[in-house]
């Protein structure tokens, strides 16, 4: 069994080494050909005319995720809370279930409904198309409630008891020991429900092309239309072809590197934090 377990995990490790392979071996020369800054830092993407600048999909990326992020962080920590420390439990036996079901709700029924409800709100409130970057926030920050609520729930839960009760014998209340005994002793748990949300935000692709606008400029409002990293490879693949395939694919390697400086950062503030402790 010891063999086996060993084996699973090399399967694993192999997986992410012939991904990071991949990558790298096809989108490398694809921007060493176009340019490093050309690449990064150009502002327009022509395939027709061999111009590949993706600086406007990388802030339309960043727009995206943080925007998401301040939107679901705080609602999913607070629910997280309440789940935990002040949730009947005739509620928490409906509001559970309710969380999970959005946990594997498919991305193209968020997108949808997305189309459906919150894209002609943002018509009928402020105007213009409403396919926005205002839109693809508000979808992704639904979207990564799930993900923020479990994780920050359970770390929450893993604080001993003694922690509060410790605070209650000196005279604190209920709330006081909540938000400022079990919160800090569970932030790294919360952390990483963050770093996994800022994950799936970063990443999803399917909920944001159907309600984003997908214009490949640098957005310069919440109510205009905005291409994100994700989108862009997943529109034109279907009909890549030469430099321009070579594009996509680094395209890949620049959102690949993103996730791996997220994580790196998540692991550096989670060792920094049980030191702490």
């Amino acid at each position: 069994m010891h063999a086996v377990f060993f084996i699973a995990a090399c399967m694993s490790i192999f997986a992410v080494a012939l991904i990071c392979i991949f990558l790298f071996a096809n989108g490398i020369p694809g921007i060493a050909k176009i340019g490093v800054g050309d690449f990064l830092l150009g502002t327009k993407w022509k395939p027709s005319s061999d111009i590949y600048g993706i600086f406007p999909m990388i802030l339309g990326s960043i727009y995206v995720t943080a925007s998401a992020i301040l939107i679901g962080v705080p609602i999913g920590i607070l629910t997280a809370v309440f789940m935990a420390r002040f949730c009947p439990k005739k509620i928490y036996g409906v509001l559970k279930p309710a969380i999970e079901l959005l946990a594997g709700i498919p991305s193209v029924v968020y997108g949808f409904f997305g189309l459906m409800v919150i894209v002609p709100l943002i018509r009928k409130i402020f105007g213009g198309s409403g396919t926005s970057m205002l839109a693809a926030c508000v979808v992704l920050g639904i979207m990564i409630l799930p993900t923020i609520i479990g994780v920050a729930e359970s770390a929450i839960r893993a604080v001993p008891d003694s922690y509060y009760e410790g605070s209650l014998a000196l005279g604190a209340s209920h709330e006081r020991s909540v938000f400022f005994v079990m919160l800090p002793a569970a932030k790294s748990g919360i952390l990483a429900g963050v770093i996994l949300g800022i994950g799936r935000a970063i990443g999803e692709t399917m909920a944001v092309v159907m309600v984003a606008g997908n214009m490949a400029v640098i957005p310069k409002s919440l109510f205009k239309g905005v291409r994100t990293m994700t989108a862009n490879i997943v529109l034109e693949m279907g009909y890549a072809a030469d430099l321009h395939r070579e594009a996509l694919i680094a395209t890949a390697v620049v959102l690949f590197v993103f996730i791996l400086i997220i994580n790196l950062s998540f692991s550096i503030i989670k060792r920094r934090s049980d030191k702490e402790q």
